[in-house]
């Protein structure tokens, strides 16, 4: 009777304003998929696509595993959660990964991280439609435009070059960020299923293992392929272990209590944790183009967040209410 109950129980309430240890792990989330794109250069130079993608949830996987038996959290074994399972691994991952992939084998990385920056827009909308708590502002809206705005400065002109040319390949990009926005939304009902967000991360990284086994053994034919050496084997580890495992522990434990919307903002903060990586890591140069980008994007953060504006203008009332009017003339104090 209780799992009854549980399943068909309110979503928790969503913050709408986020704390600021929900924006601490936003921006440790952004980090780790910023990195990614560092390990996958790595091993996409021996290493097929989906041969790296099925590695990379199936190493999470095991991964994440070895993290619940240490711990002590069991997984559920309800056939409602690990359906739930299978629909987030496909549009979280599976079908994600596998476009996004396909799409830069025929255009610039950086068109395709524009490209993938609309997954707040989708998120906004999509959560307008599908949830109670979410719903579609003005401020919302405008915050996420200053965003996407703000990505595309940062990665500059030069990423538009192809724009128009492999249209397909575009196409895939948009509908792996709306699959992005629409398993945001998905997502939050494992917290009503009162699954951790450890089990989750857990769940959806195996489902997807299996939905992603049976296409790289017939693209990629990986029996085929060579030994790779110690840096591809390096990048497999890292964008495993930090970028998917602990990076979607982090990712549902947000969407838990900030929301889709507030969490899809990690594709606003992604180009520039890339762009701050290459210059401490790589010695790549800042132009003035990235921190106009980087402001833009803080600018939007803001505008979405809520909370900086709704203190600025609450703060002419707090001032009227703490400064005494003036006694009138010839009144005295007794």
């Amino acid at each position: 009777m209780r799992r009854q109950t549980d399943s068909l129980a309110p979503a928790a309430a969503i913050h709408r304003s986020m704390t600021l240890g929900e924006w601490g792990m936003l921006l440790t989330l952004s980090v780790l998929w910023g990195g990614s794109f560092f390990f996958t250069e790595v091993a996409v130079k021996e290493l097929p696509p989906f041969t790296i993608v099925v590695t990379r949830v199936g190493l999470a996987s095991v991964i994440l595993f070895a993290a619940l038996r240490l711990l002590g959290v069991k997984m559920p074994r309800e056939p409602r959660v690990w359906a739930a399972f299978l629909v987030m691994g496909f549009i979280n991952n599976a079908v994600p990964f596998s476009l996004f992939v396909w799409g830069q084998t025929q255009i610039a990385a950086g068109l395709a991280a524009i490209l993938n920056a609309t997954t707040p827009l989708f998120t906004v909308l999509v959560a307008h439609v599908l949830t109670d708590d979410e719903k579609l502002t003005g401020k919302r809206l405008a915050g996420v435009v200053a965003g996407l705005g703000g990505v595309a400065v940062m990665i500059g002109p030069a990423a538009l070059e192809g724009l128009g040319a492999a249209v397909l390949a575009q196409l895939a990009c948009l509908a792996a960020a709306l699959s992005y926005a629409v398993a945001g939304i998905f997502g939050r009902r494992f917290k009503r299923m009162g699954v951790a967000p450890l089990a989750t991360a857990t769940g959806q990284v195996t489902a997807s293992t299996l939905l992603l086994i049976p296409l790289a053994l017939v693209v990629d034919r990986p029996w085929t392929l060579s030994m790779p050496g110690l840096p591809t084997i390096g990048g497999i580890l890292g964008v495993a272990a930090l970028s998917t495992a602990l990076a979607y522990v982090i990712y549902f434990r947000i969407l838990a209590t900030a929301g889709a919307t507030n969490l899809l903002l990690v594709t606003f903060l992604i180009p520039g944790s890339a762009i701050v990586l290459g210059a401490l890591v790589l010695g790549e140069r800042l132009d003035s183009r990235h921190f106009l980008g980087m402001g833009l994007i803080g600018l939007g953060l803001v505008a979405i967040d809520g909370r900086l504006l709704k203190f600025l203008q609450s703060a002419p009332a707090i001032t009227e209410t703490a400064v005494p009017k003036p006694a009138p003339s010839g009144d005295r104090d007794v």
